[in-house]
């Protein structure tokens, strides 16, 4: 059975952690003693006298603010699909919290207030769902029993939409009229919106086809060097990771990034076995053949398909902190495994996250803003960009003072 990860978005109050929680109350993924929980703090009851919103702002804060702050993740499953989903905040200042939870998500589930229609959020979100290359994007218009299950309402909402998804290259986009309080169009279809030919929410989530995205190149990288050193074991050496991407296979021949030594896979052990290839998301120790000096944060890669290694690169990043970003602040990027100091050489431009306009960075990057910045690196960086390989070509920033993680970063 696959995995479908997948993120609500929205503003304020658009009724997110409703649709979470009317999806896990629907699907029967509460345990009785969840739901007596949930009966006892409720406020804002439903038909079936809970406050489905509950089940996901878990923080003290959410549940007497009524709000989310952080992201949420919940887990659930039907007969066809496992669904992993992260409810992310809507406020402007939380936009960073939304990055994070859409970067490894498939599909972004946009949600509408049917009485306010396309608001500034809504742009906010389908931009990031475009600068992170989410392919599929759902658009539930929500609270559609506020203005009486209308068409015309709900036409004119898709009508909107339509033109902020062609502007930003979003090609498959789905529309669905529903109410997350009532459950109309959940799970199933709902007889007051008699006029609407499309499926339910969830049948969509189950059936959506997701491409499994090939990302470019095998690549392994190293987090820990093996080396018991026993009599048994005298000249054992392994080198434990994980597969990022592609596969390996025994025999195969490999650069040694970022030195550039080509040598040749000795042996492949996955779960304490020796197999004859490893594949992309498995853990596994491989054995080289020569003796070369490799270091936690190396990459082994395919010697056909190599990936770029260099000082200098260009990013495009979400800034997360409260401080703001100056040219010339030094940082630590952590790629993975692979940690390097780092400075921000100068800053492009920035991005009006409204009209994806670039503007003047003359006054620094502040929370939550996206900008182009060319980043150097105190020793070579291995990566790929990020749309040839998602997870080689992201990464973050790091402040070496207060060990806070201060900027997420798409490698161009």
């Amino acid at each position: 059975m696959d995995i479908l990860r997948l993120i609500t978005a929205g503003s304020v109050d658009d009724g997110k952690s409703t649709l979470i929680g009317r999806l896990l109350y629907d699907s029967k993924s509460i345990l009785q003693d969840q739901l007596e929980v949930l009966e006892k703090h409720s406020k804002n009851k439903n038909e079936d006298g809970v406050d489905l919103a509950l089940l996901t702002d878990g923080l003290r804060a959410e549940r007497e603010q009524g709000i989310t702050i952080d992201v949420a993740y919940r887990y659930f499953s039907t007969s066809r699909r496992k669904f992993i989903i992260a409810d992310a905040p809507g406020h402007v200042q939380y936009t960073r919290n939304m990055i994070t939870g859409a970067s490894n998500s498939d599909l972004m589930i946009i949600l509408i207030d049917a009485r306010k229609g396309v608001i500034e959020q809504t742009r906010r979100h389908s931009i990031i769902a475009s600068l992170l290359k989410l392919k599929k994007v759902a658009v539930a218009i929500n609270k559609m029993d506020m203005v009486d299950y209308s068409e015309e309402v709900f036409e004119a909402i898709k009508a909107d939409y339509s033109g902020i998804a062609e502007e930003l290259g979003l090609e498959d986009v789905t529309y669905f009229p529903i109410s997350a309080l009532k459950g109309d169009n959940i799970v199933s279809l709902s007889a007051v919106t008699g006029w609407y030919k499309g499926s339910s929410l969830l049948e969509y989530l189950e059936k959506v086809q997701i491409d499994q995205e090939q990302n470019s190149g095998s690549r392994f990288q190293v987090q820990y060097v093996i080396r018991p050193q026993t009599e048994e074991l005298h000249d054992y050496r392994g080198y434990a990771g994980p597969i990022v991407s592609g596969s390996f296979q025994k025999g195969n021949k490999i650069a040694i990034l970022p030195a550039g030594i080509i040598t040749e896979i000795s042996s492949i052990e996955v779960n304490g076995a020796e197999v004859q290839e490893a594949f992309e998301g498995q853990p596994a120790v491989i054995q080289v053949k020569d003796d070369i000096d490799i270091s936690r944060g190396d990459f082994f890669t395919s010697a056909e398909e190599l990936p770029k290694v260099e000082k200098e690169i260009e990013v495009l990043l979400c800034w997360l902190d409260q401080k703001g970003l100056q040219p010339g602040n030094k940082y630590v990027l952590q790629h993975h495994s692979r940690q390097l100091k780092a400075v921000v050489k100068q800053v492009d431009y920035k991005i009006d996250v409204n009209t994806l306009e670039k503007e003047s960075a003359d006054e620094g990057i502040k929370l939550n803003e996206i900008a182009k910045v060319t980043i150097r690196t105190a020793q070579p960086l291995v990566f790929d960009d990020f749309i040839s390989n998602k997870k080689t070509g992201s990464a973050i920033l790091v402040d070496e003072t207060s060990n806070a993680t201060v900027a997420a970063c798409i490698i161009q």
